[in-house]
Formats: C-alpha cells, sequence, structure tokens
C-alpha cells in the first residue's frame, strides 16, 4: 500500500484479572494495558476492540458476570484512544438475569458488543438463551461476536449458520470461523448464504484460505482480528495475521476495509485515516 493504513484489531480478549474494577486499581492492570499497548504498537495496530475474557470464575452467577463487564468496560476507559470500543458478556445459563444484564450492558455501560463462547460457557450456541439474547440485542443495538472454534461441536459454524437464517436483520461478527481446515472451506458458503454474517481473521490456518470467501463474497465481509490474549492468561502470543493481510493480493481500498473500514461500519465507530 502506498501509505500505512489504519488498523484495528477486533478481537483481543483481556483477562478477568487483568482489569481496573470497583477493586480499585493494581499492578496488574498497569503491567497488563503496557504489555498489550506495547505489543498492538509492535505489530502496526493502531486501536483494538477489547472482549471479556471467558475464562473467570463464576461461583456467585450473575454477580460474577456483571464485575466482568463492569471490568472490561473500566479497562476500554483507561486508554479510549487505543480501545475504542468494548464487548462484553452474558451466561445463558444465568437465564432471565442475563436479559437485565444485556440491558445494562448497553444503556449503563456503553458496551458495542456481547460475546459468546459457547465451548466455555455450558450451552450450544443453538440454546433457547442464546436465541432470546440475540433478539434483546437486535432490539438494544449490541453487535454479537460469535466464537466458532471448529473442533468444538458447541460452537460449530453450521450452528452459526442456522442462527443467522432465523436472525436475518441482526449484523453478526464470526470469530475464529477459520481455525480448522474443514471449517475453512465451509466458511464461504455460509458467507454466501448469509450476507449479514462478518468473518475475523483468528486462527487463520494460511490468509489463502480468508482470500477465498473474500473471492467470493467480498472484502466488507472481513475484519482484522488477532486473538491476542492478556500476558496473564496463560496463552501465548499468536501467530498475527497483520503481515499477510498487507502483502495479499488486494487493492488498497480492501485491504484498509479488512484492517479498519469494516469494523469501523460494524461498531459504529468514528473512521480515522
Amino acid at each position: 500500500m502506498s501509505e500505512a493504513p489504519f488498523v484495528i484489531d477486533i478481537h483481543n480478549h483481556v483477562a478477568a484479572a487483568s482489569v481496573p474494577s470497583s477493586r480499585g486499581a493494581s499492578t496488574d492492570v498497569d503491567e497488563e494495558l503496557a504489555a498489550r499497548v506495547g505489543t498492538l504498537t509492535a505489530r502496526g495496530v493502531d486501536q483494538a476492540v477489547v472482549i471479556a475474557g471467558h475464562d473467570y470464575l463464576r461461583p456467585n452467577g450473575i454477580a460474577d458476570n456483571r464485575r466482568v463487564n463492569d471490568d472490561i468496560a473500566a479497562f476500554r476507559a483507561s486508554r479510549p484512544d487505543v480501545f475504542p470500543a468494548a464487548v462484553g458478556i452474558v451466561e445463558p445459563l444465568n437465564g432471565p438475569a442475563g436479559l437485565e444484564e444485556l440491558d445494562r450492558c448497553k444503556l449503563e455501560l456503553g458496551l458495542q458488543g456481547i460475546s459468546f463462547h459457547t465451548r466455555l460457557q455450558g450451552v450450544s450456541l443453538d440454546s433457547e438463551w442464546i436465541r432470546r439474547y440475540l433478539e434483546r440485542m437486535g432490539e438494544l443495538g449490541l453487535v454479537p461476536f460469535l466464537h466458532s472454534v471448529g473442533e468444538s461441536s458447541a460452537e460449530a459454524l453450521w450452528k452459526i449458520d442456522v442462527l443467522a437464517g432465523d436472525f436475518p436483520d441482526l449484523t453478526m461478527v464470526v470469530l475464529d470461523a477459520f481455525s480448522t481446515f474443514e471449517q475453512s472451506l465451509f466458511a464461504p458458503h455460509v458467507a454466501e448464504r448469509r450476507p449479514h454474517l462478518i468473518f475475523d481473521t483468528a486462527l487463520a490456518h494460511g490468509f489463502s484460505f480468508v482470500l477465498n470467501l473474500i473471492r467470493r463474497c467480498g472484502a466488507h465481509r472481513v475484519v482484522y482480528g488477532s486473538d491476542l490474549h492478556s500476558a496473564k492468561g496463560g496463552i501465548p502470543a499468536l501467530t498475527d495475521p497483520l503481515p499477510e493481510i498487507l502483502s495479499a493480493p488486494l487493492s488498497d481500498d480492501d485491504k484498509a476495509a479488512v484492517l479498519g473500514g469494516n469494523a469501523t461500519r460494524v461498531l459504529g465507530l468514528t473512521w480515522r485515516v
């Protein structure tokens, strides 16, 4: 590209132990902020959408869920220049209390989306409460972030395909769809049927699989995501797909869309060039 594009990583998880909260700031928070900003800067990423981590303990049910959402909102507020948007969590096993938490996430905390990672939530993506939450999210203007790690039957891409058919007016972001070879081949077919699904690049087994989807359905259907986790989360910094995107045989406009423009559009952010 003739000049560096503005880059937004739409898939950054922040562990519950590494965020500020009503319990007060800690050294862990400062270390996490410094590590996260340092990694993003080194990668050439301007901003990141932060997503609450799903691997938190929840012995107190909805109270623990509320704390995690409070914390991710506070983390975003600590550096809004770097983190323009935050995505919370609702737990399907909390049932009706999750509907109230959706309202609070949008109206009190100002979150832009809600993440589902059902292999860590004790349900399948096609469960009744996922559907009830999606209906309320559509009313509130919250964007669903649906993890689809290919090895997990609980969040298999075919279940997202079915959900998308039942919610044709709700834009959804699909994370990790290219995480297995078989699912990578299936993704373009789902994308073609469900034009309101947006796919991120995290865990892709080579950008050529993502290119297949772009060539079939357009660059407006893909967003850059790396699945970067907290330094203390026990998950190593994964291979970043950004260099492959920058060197891909795409036009400058298509690269700009994948790297930031599409995330801006889907989440209603202020576009920067």
